[in-house]
């Protein structure tokens, strides 16, 4: 499948969850209203790409014709926000933080990898501070946005003080955050409750193949 154009994106995203909310197809002119696009003749020439992509199927003997092919059923579309050991915050990953990041990467996943959890975005990992629990560099993290996270929990934190992001494991410990490299070469980062910022917990990892 070629990459989707950001259109292309948006009518799939709508067929997808207008499907799943009224349980038949949406017509042409539902797309051109909801997707909020010029024309009917702009809607159809995107759905012959999707159909020549193999996203979609088409009937169009039938007013409502239309069905996603059975391999783009519950597919779930994942920006890719950045690198975790960058010097800067993680965005908060909202879809108006999306639209001024002008995300340009994504990932199309099933909902299983995804866990059906909402807010998911994924991240690519610098270093090899968590080559024990199997992600090294160049591979990318799934994470759920979430501001709290449980002992032993693998999160995505910033640091304010030292205005650094990483990734590691979560230790609540009495008057202090211990947060753990899963690499038996490095040592653990202590730090004030404070100081600590968790944007993130992974959900899923994918490796990149060599």
């Amino acid at each position: 499948m070629k990459e989707l154009s950001t259109k292309q994106s948006r009518i799939l995203d709508f067929l997808r969850q207008f499907l799943e909310d009224k349980g038949y197809p949406p017509s042409i002119r539902d797309i051109v209203k909801g997707c909020k696009i010029s024309s009917t003749s702009v809607v159809e020439y995107n759905l012959r790409i999707l159909e020549r992509e193999g996203y979609l199927r088409r009937d169009r003997e039938v007013s409502r014709g239309i069905e996603l092919s059975p391999r783009n059923r519950g597919i779930v579309r994942v920006p890719i926000i950045g690198y975790i050991a960058a010097g800067e915050p993680i965005p908060v990953p909202s879809a108006d933080t999306w639209s001024a990041l002008g995300i340009a990467e994504s990932l199309e996943l099933t909902q299983e990898l995804t866990r059906g959890k909402e807010g998911v975005y994924a991240l690519k990992v610098k270093g090899t501070s968590m080559v024990d629990a199997l992600i090294n560099d160049g591979d990318l993290v799934l994470m759920q946005h979430v501001e709290t996270a449980e002992n032993g929990e693998m999160v995505a934190v910033w640091l304010k003080r030292e205005k650094e992001a990483t990734l590691k494991k979560f230790y609540l410990e009495p008057g202090r955050i211990r947060l753990q490299p899963a690499n038996e070469e490095m040592k653990p980062i202590y730090a004030d409750p404070e100081d600590v910022e968790i944007q993130g917990k992974v959900i899923g990892i994918i490796r990149k193949l060599e």
